[in-house]
């Protein structure tokens, strides 16, 4: 590749006006997939995604008026990076071909790589003609919903608008990469206490929490609710965990082993379940009220009360125990199927008992300001847990694939180590130790 002094001014925390001053690269590094490659997985069964996702070169996209150059210092792991790369449900190829058939700056995102990513801190190194607020030289964290701001329903609520995508999935140019493209509508400010990992690792999984639990659009969680959380160890997880103790919620978690549980604890669960102990495997029960009964009694000699919240993104496996354990007047508030989209339940234990299912997608932006005012305030913490260099953007997706990690897994971009981009240290020592 050739030289890239606009990144070496980057890293070096040079002035925004030697950032302007600087020329943009022709092309860049970055995790992408490849359209030739999406059909290399039929008939496999390990759908190892180290085998899909590329390390490599791609060419640098050109600035619509309304969207920001971030030079990215560090990115993260999320699911839709490897459902991705999986090329389920269905190659994100697809997603592309879409939104490209609108035409104008649309037209960029039909190409034949994908670069992914859905999370991303960085620095501003050039601003579209149309940006007003965003300026060279910025520290932001990118929100992972990409909001049409000429659309009447994303002003009531972006996830609302017709035409939100999730910006680096069904959108290119995201975050585990040198650079990335976004709108000027997903910034917010870098928080000045956190590293540029830290950062990175928080808006899409404790924004979708946040949105899940906390937000009137969500399950409107208020002091003293049990809140049920499946998979409390992982990204999604320990920060629902946190969100409901710093809440004034009882968090109970349910993981899948002792080194899990541990987790969830220093997350913040209040009681840690071991799905072994209900009968819960990763594959569907035959009658979710067995392994819903065992769990109900786990829960009531514990906390004394059936859940008012069941925190569900885990899917097939456990969305009809979710429905049956929830109790009288409860919710159960979803983002997600990690083991199968086709969830089956016991109908009666839902209209007969006033129940709610709740669907929940993504966070806007002012839901995800909200979140980050909880970090600045020290109620919310980073879960990160891993940090892989950009060259090992396999490995760490992988481990996500297996669910070998607790919390969320970083991807550093340009930042050469972990441990930096912290402007303001007395304040971490205040609020981190």
């Amino acid at each position: 590749m050739e030289a890239d002094p606009l990144a070496a001014a980057v890293v070096a925390d040079a002035p925004a006006a030697t950032l302007a001053g600087l020329p943009v690269p022709t092309q860049y590094l970055a995790a992408h997939l490849r359209a030739e490659d999406q059909d290399m997985f039929s008939g496999v069964d390990d759908k190892d995604v180290r085998k899909s996702i590329h390390v490599g070169p791609v060419p640098m996209p050109d600035l619509a008026p309304d969207e920001v150059l971030v030079a990215v210092l560090a990115s993260g792991i999320n699911h839709n990076t490897v459902w991705s790369a999986m090329f389920e449900p269905v190659p994100t190829f697809s997603f592309l071909r879409k939104f490209g058939r609108d035409g104008g700056w649309a037209a960029r995102h039909d190409a034949p790589h994908h670069v992914i990513g859905s999370d991303a801190s960085g620095v501003v190194v050039r601003a579209g003609a149309g940006v007003r607020r965003w300026r060279v030289g910025d520290r932001v964290v990118v929100s992972p919903v990409y909001v049409d701001d000429e659309d009447p329903a994303g002003h009531a609520d972006g996830m609302m608008g017709p035409s939100q995508l999730a910006w680096g999935f069904e959108t290119n140019f995201g975050g585990l990469a040198h650079y990335c493209v976004a709108r000027a509508g997903q910034l917010l400010p870098k928080p000045a206490h956190l590293t540029w990992e830290e950062a990175a690792s928080n808006p899409l999984c404790a924004g979708t929490a946040y949105r899940m639990l906390v937000s009137e659009r969500g399950a409107r969680m208020k002091q003293g609710d049990t809140v049920l959380i499946w998979g409390a160890s992982g990204g999604l997880g320990a920060y629902a965990a946190q969100l409901v103790r710093s809440g004034g919620g009882i968090a109970v978690g349910v993981v899948g082993s002792e080194a899990k549980a541990r987790a969830a604890k220093e997350f913040g669960c209040h009681v840690v379940i071991d799905r072994r102990e209900i009968g819960i495997d990763g594959t569907v029960p035959e009658d979710p009220a067995v392994p819903g009964r065992r769990l109900g009694k786990l829960i009531r000699d514990a906390v004394g009360a059936d859940p008012q919240i069941v925190f569900e993104h885990v899917g097939r496996a456990t969305f009809g125990v979710s429905v049956y354990v929830a109790g009288r007047g409860g919710t159960v508030v979803t983002c997600g199927s990690t083991t199968g989209y086709q969830h089956e339940f016991d109908n009666r234990f839902l209209w007969m008992r006033l129940k709610r299912v709740i669907g929940s997608h993504g966070v806007n932006l002012a839901e995800l300001n909200e979140m980050q005012r909880l970090l600045e305030l020290g109620l919310l913490r980073p879960a990160l847990s891993a940090t892989y260099p950009l060259e090992e953007t396999r490995e760490a997706a992988r481990l996500v694939q297996r669910s070998l990690h607790t919390g969320k897994v970083g991807v550093l971009g340009l930042a050469p180590r972990t441990g930096l981009g912290v402007s303001d240290p007395g304040k971490r020592r205040a609020l981190m130790g």
